[in-house]
């Protein structure tokens, strides 16, 4: 371990994972170290056996759970949207390969005691009783408006100037959603959120980046002017130029906000949470837990230091995508280009 590299990468959330594969698709030599003995960090899927060690010590999962390994609890659970950054990026950078998703069958809402199921086409429009009747007609229309949206076709615009209409960009947006994605709005991992960070660090490792887990006290070295210049771990320390970590290992840099789930309004999270819990039904086994929400304050421009965000309590990943861009602008002082086309992407996957 006693080299020197372009940048160290401490943890190996997904925000982490994005940003070394990224820099190692650049040409950057990069080492990329965790605590634990897993990939994922918050960001990580849990199997059964795991998740016990996690809170509840030396305690075993009862038998009637079945097998420790058909499990895949998510300790961040966010959707991925079907036309989002994060898709952007998966596709730029060929991750996708080592990737299967599901789509999400529907979007539902909690509504006076009961859940509804969020119209999506014009024939779910007219059927729900979330709307009333003038709302039904209009929802309809704006649905069949937007299947037979074509950029090509001034027909099927109704007389709307695109180049002057300041919602061309919301209804291009859904459009690609419609078409390229067959009324799928969410996608998720199949084995679970945990896959994506593994998926960017094979990234990195096929292009030279070097992963080390399970390594205790990843201590950041700082010289006499406040700038970092290593990790060191096990007696052993691995020089740098740049450090790229997460909050939990400069604790100190950042801003804590504590949310479950949802950011917490009060002082009892777990009673927050209670309506949404009762929704479940019968549970085998309840697990709370309270993260830690950082916000790095220190200027990498002093310190060499590029820290993440914790994660917000978005149901996507677009901010942390955009973090990672953040990020990414900062160590390299470029711009990432994620042009792709979602169209032929989504046609390779079929033809696959």
């Amino acid at each position: 371990m006693d080299e020197e590299y372009d940048v160290i990468v401490l943890g190996t959330g997904l925000k982490e994972c994005i940003l070394s594969g990224l820099l190692s698709v650049d040409g950057l030599k990069v080492l990329h170290m965790d605590r634990n003995d897993y990939y994922g960090g918050e960001s990580t899927s849990l199997n059964l056996i795991q998740l016990w060690k996690r809170f509840k010590g030396n305690d075993k999962p009862s038998e009637h759970l079945g097998s420790s390994k058909e499990y895949n609890v998510d300790m961040v659970p966010k959707f991925m949207m079907a036309n989002g950054a994060l898709v952007r990026v998966l596709i730029h950078t060929s991750v996708t390969k080592y990737l299967n998703f599901k789509a999400v069958d529907g979007s539902f809402v909690y509504n006076k005691g009961k859940i509804y199921k969020v119209p999506a086409t014009d024939v779910e429009a007219l059927k729900s009783t979330l709307m009333g009747l003038f709302e039904k007609r209009r929802a309809r229309k704006f649905f069949i408006y937007v299947q037979d949206y074509a950029e090509d076709d001034p027909k099927s615009h109704e007389g709307l100037d695109l180049h002057k209409v300041t919602t061309k960009e919301v209804i291009s947006y859904i459009q690609i959603h419609w078409h390229a994605f067959k009324e799928v709005l969410h996608i998720y991992p199949l084995y679970g959120l945990g896959e994506l960070p593994q998926g960017f660090a094979r990234l990195s490792a096929v292009y030279g980046g070097t992963y080390m887990l399970n390594k205790p006290e990843c201590k950041v070295e700082f010289d006499a002017d406040g700038k970092a210049y290593g990790v060191t771990s096990e007696g052993e320390t691995a020089k740098c130029k740049k450090v790229v970590c997460d909050p939990s290992y400069l604790p100190d840099k950042g801003k804590y906000i504590a949310f479950v789930s949802t950011e917490a309004e009060t002082d009892h999270p777990e009673m927050e949470l209670k309506p949404g819990i009762d929704l479940l039904g019968p549970v085998d086994e309840t697990f709370f837990d309270i993260y830690d929400r950082y916000e790095p304050t220190n200027n990498h421009e002093h310190d060499n230091c590029f820290i993440s965000a914790s994660y917000d309590a978005t149901t996507h990943f677009e901010s942390t995508v955009q973090d990672v861009i953040s990020m990414y602008r900062k160590i390299t002082g470029k711009e990432p280009d994620l042009t792709v086309d979602l169209s032929a992407a989504s046609a390779a996957t079929e033809d696959a």
